[in-house]
């Protein structure tokens, strides 16, 4: 077995092969989306987890520096819609840096949810709209706990949709 110890404060070297070896675990793929001083704001996420089924639970890992940690903390209300396979080009759209804010979902289908008004893309394999119930800092993210207040299958979508998913820096799709 391997073992290679990493300093508090890695180096460049360190960093990277941690980057590699995390990425040798497959995750799924979704967006996250809230509505913050009237404009949408999405982003791909691939750190996301079920973390209680009573009450319906979720967290999103957020980088801390984006702004659309700003958008999520600030609203209390967000999304998650999980991406289907065919759903490749919007993860690669919504994950690039530097979009605008401005017409960020002119090209992606949505529709809003009854509620908060908040996106959930058309397409997408089920989603979830979230009220923050907690907020973590952890390193250069921000962890976001939330509880499920709705949730649905993805318009157009059937449970034998296939889904969307990051492994080995790569998007790919099973089966």
């Amino acid at each position: 077995m391997e073992i290679e110890p990493v300093d508090s404060h890695p180096s460049e070297t360190q960093v990277e092969r941690y980057r590699r070896l995390a990425a040798e675990h497959a995750s799924g793929v979704g967006v996250v989306c809230s509505r913050y001083r009237g404009k949408d704001h999405a982003i791909t996420v691939t750190a996301f987890a079920d973390v209680s089924y009573d009450p319906p639970t979720m967290l999103v890992c957020l980088y801390d520096m984006g702004r659309m940690c700003e958008a999520v903390a600030a609203s209390g209300s967000w999304t998650l819609s999980l991406l289907s396979a065919g759903q490749r080009s919007v993860a690669n759209w919504l994950a690039s840096p530097g979009n605008p804010v401005d017409g960020l979902l002119d090209s992606v289908p949505f529709h809003r949810t009854e509620r908060s008004g908040t996106p959930v893309l058309d397409g997408c394999l089920s989603w979830f709209e979230l009220d923050t119930v907690s907020t973590h800092t952890a390193a250069t993210h921000l962890v976001v706990v939330g509880r499920v207040t709705a949730m649905g299958r993805g318009e157009g979508t059937a449970a034998t949709s296939r889904p969307l998913v990051h492994y080995a820096r790569e998007y790919k799709s099973i089966g």
